[in-house]
């Protein structure tokens, strides 16, 4: 990502302009709401703010550079402007511009000087120094002293340092012609106009001893390890006096310079003037002290001299890098673009060189990486396809280390929630469903719950249900069901019959509550089940059949058939014999019936002379449960067969049979001898009887009726004819 700098002068008022932010982004003034431009930074308060309508970065809190960035030459804010759809991140810096709104302050009320009337002319007399807490031309940048005849200011230029300023005796002092001098010290800032701090500085002019120590060097150098231990030497100072006894004698001590006390910070030995570590070293908070020392005699009127200490503060690895996230989508979409912005990540290390130096990345596989925007400031962006259903959420370790040597490291997890998408549709369990439902159901019964599961969540996943009325599936007869929109309950709107619709389908959609929405179909295939609530039923009530008598004993005589309008085993039908009597015998001693096929078979031979006709019933059960049964009944009638010889019956009076009969000479022609009567048992044409005559050849005397059997004489009789005539 790009950076962009901009600078405002501290303490401006709320809404001044800085910058357009359009300009430098490239983006049209009139896309910004639609993408939503805003800035992000890490600071506590909220300093700038972007304008949607014009583009403009304003000020929007009150800016106090000494309260951000104390005792520091350049102070700079870092921001991060953010556009989204796509996401655009644009780095920005604003220098915080120093304005003169702090006057010089010495620490000290007042100040008091002890000069010998013996010190030489050009003897120097460090002076407090003032603080600002400006900085840059706006500190402290030179001292003014009033008019006097006796001392003049040396001012010396600070260099990244405020000035300071020296009493620089110009003439003898004579103690007995003044004591007490009254100096005004004035400082001023580089302001314009400059602001000013005064001092009232009381010099004693004092009798004592006339040498001054003097030390080995004017500037002293050290250098110390920030995890230096308490107690460890930084340096030994070494100043001497020419002057013998007390006045010879020198002690050493620390001068404290504004709000710096070095006795905060180091001990020195007042005797041998090593110089140790007190407290403990942070090169993160100051990697260097400028420390003033005296070294002053033991005389009457002691004299002194002083020296200046730098100790630069070496950098160990002491800090680990440290890892800020700040969030800009959580939750994120599933359906992210690669390469979407998800949070950014800082990472700072407050040691320098190689120490501060860090490489900082994702532990483990994550479908996000880090994309480095501007040296040490990450984003972190979507690098591969994201589905909730799989994983709701991402646990994301981040570790950045340093170069130091050994390295320091520090980790940090970031969750990322990934937010639903209705990408699922509902899905049934099987494309077609088969439902058994059993006939004569009661009307509103429920016969089945239709489910279908969305892997999505909240709305994207609440499904609701439809008959699909107007697909090629569905049949005409959706009106015999209705389903629950909410449950996926399936009721019956009428009792089926089996009978008159075996089965049925038609389409079922659901839906889910999506913007937009999707859905998914299943065939349902409703099949009724039967309900034994139909008899067998013959084609009659009564069935009639014929059997010759003399029929032999096993011969099927009659197959008894039936209609069950049920199905499988509620259609499965038995037969079997209701018992009864004729003849006084029982009837399954004559017939015997299949229980099967039906078919009806002889047990005995009938005799139509002995047994004309007789009735039997036939019951037909199905196999049901509980099992439904009719009956038939069947007339048998024995047909008779021509089985039985005539038999003439024996003669009996009047003109009955006889065996010999007589008749007078004179008989004439259709003389009635006698008649035969002939009985047969058959009946029918078999019982129907004719009768012959036979009598000897060439006798041909008399003749007989064929159907009455009468013997008559065909002509009279002649003296040639026989006395006596066997007729058969």
């Amino acid at each position: 990502a790009a950076q962009t700098s901009f600078s405002v002068s501290e303490e401006v008022d709320k809404g001044t302009v800085v910058g357009n932010l359009a300009k430098h982004l490239n983006v049209n003034i009139r896309d910004l709401h639609a993408r939503n431009l805003n800035i992000v930074s890490g600071y506590s308060k909220k300093y700038f703010e972007a304008n949607s309508k014009t583009g403009d970065l304003v000020v929007n809190e009150r800016i106090d550079r000494e309260e951000l960035c104390p005792n520091t030459v350049k102070c700079t804010l870092n921001l991060e402007a953010i556009l989204s759809d796509p996401v655009v991140l644009h780095r920005i810096e604003v220098v915080i511009s120093d304005l003169n709104d702090n006057a010089p302050v010495f620490l000290e009320k007042s100040y008091s000087l002890n000069i010998s009337e013996w010190s030489p002319t050009g003897e120097r007399f460090l002076l407090p120094l003032a603080v600002d807490a400006d900085t840059g031309s706006n500190s402290v940048t030179t001292y003014r002293l009033n008019s006097n005849e006796y001392f003049s200011l040396d001012v010396q230029s600070g260099d990244d340092q405020s000035a300071s300023a020296e009493l620089v005796l110009l003439r003898s002092l004579d103690r007995e012609k003044q004591a007490v001098l009254k100096l005004t010290l004035t400082a001023l800032d580089g302001g314009k106009p400059p602001k000013t701090g005064s001092l009232s500085i009381d010099v004693n002019v004092l009798d004592a001893n006339d040498n001054t120590p003097t030390f080995s060097k004017s500037l002293y150098k050290a250098r110390v390890n920030e995890n230096a231990p308490a107690g460890s030497p930084v340096i030994q100072l070494s100043a001497t006096d020419l002057d013998e006894g007390d006045n010879g004698r020198v002690v050493y001590s620390f001068v404290k310079r504004g709000n710096f006390n070095p006795a905060d910070v180091f001990v020195i030995d007042a005797e041998s003037g090593e110089v140790t570590v007190k407290a403990a070293l942070d090169y993160e908070t100051q990697s260097a002290f400028e420390v003033h020392v005296q070294a002053r005699d033991k005389g009457f009127s002691p004299r002194s001299a002083n020296s200046k200490l730098l100790v630069e503060v070496v950098d160990v690895n002491d800090n680990a890098p440290e890892i800020a996230v700040t969030s800009l989508v959580n939750p994120v979409k599933e359906d992210a673009e690669i390469g979407s912005a998800v949070a950014l990540v800082t990472v700072t290390d407050k040691d320098s060189g190689k120490n501060g130096k860090t490489r900082t990345e994702i532990v483990g596989s994550v479908p996000f990486k880090l994309l480095s925007n501007y040296k040490n400031y990450y984003s972190l962006v979507v690098d591969g396809p994201l589905d909730r259903e799989k994983c709701s959420s991402y646990s994301i370790t981040i570790t950045a280390a340093d170069e130091g040597s050994p390295p320091l490291s520090s980790t940090i997890l970031v969750i990322v929630h990934v937010a639903d998408v209705n990408d699922n549709a509902p899905a049934f369990s099987s494309p077609e469903v088969n439902i058994y439902v059993k006939e004569n159901s009661p009307v509103g019964a429920l016969i089945h719950t239709i489910t279908a599961t969305d892997p999505d969540k909240e709305e994207n996943a609440i499904v609701t249900y439809s008959v699909m009325h107007g697909s090629r599936i569905t049949q005409q007869k959706t009106w015999l069901i209705s389903i629950n929109s909410e449950t996926g309950d399936i009721v019956s709107l009428q009792s089926f019959d089996y009978e008159e619709l075996k089965t049925f389908q038609f389409q079922v959609q659901a839906t889910d509550s999506g913007v937009p929405p999707l859905s998914s179909t299943t065939v349902i295939q409703i099949h009724i089940s039967d309900v034994n609530d139909n008899a067998p039923l013959f084609k009659e009530p009564v069935v009639n059949v014929h059997v010759k008598e003399n029929s032999p004993v096993g011969i099927t005589i009659l197959t008894i058939t039936t209609a069950d309008l049920d199905r499988e085993e509620n259609a499965k039908v038995t037969y079997s014999l209701i018992d009864g009597l004729f003849n006084s015998i029982s009837v399954r001693s004559a017939v015997n019936i299949n229980s099967d096929t039906g078919d009806i078979t002889i047990l005995q031979s009938f005799d139509y002379e002995e047994v004309k006709t007789f009735q039997f019933q036939v019951q037909a059960t199905d196999s049901g449960v509980p099992p439904l049964s009719s009956n038939v009944s069947v007339n048998v009638f024995i047909l008779d067969e021509n089985d039985n010889n005539p038999a003439i019956l024996a003669p009996y009076s009047e003109h009955g049979s006889v065996n010999s009969e007589s008749i007078p000479y004179s008989a004439e022609a259709g003389y009635f001898v006698a008649k035969i009567r002939a009985v047969d048992s058959d009946s029918g044409y078999n019982a129907l009887l004719s009768y012959h005559l036979s009598e000897p050849k060439g006798n041909n005397l008399f003749r007989m009726g064929t159907s009455t059997g009468e013997i008559r004489t065909k002509r009279r009789m002649s003296d040639n004819d026989l006395k006596s005539h066997p007729l058969v």
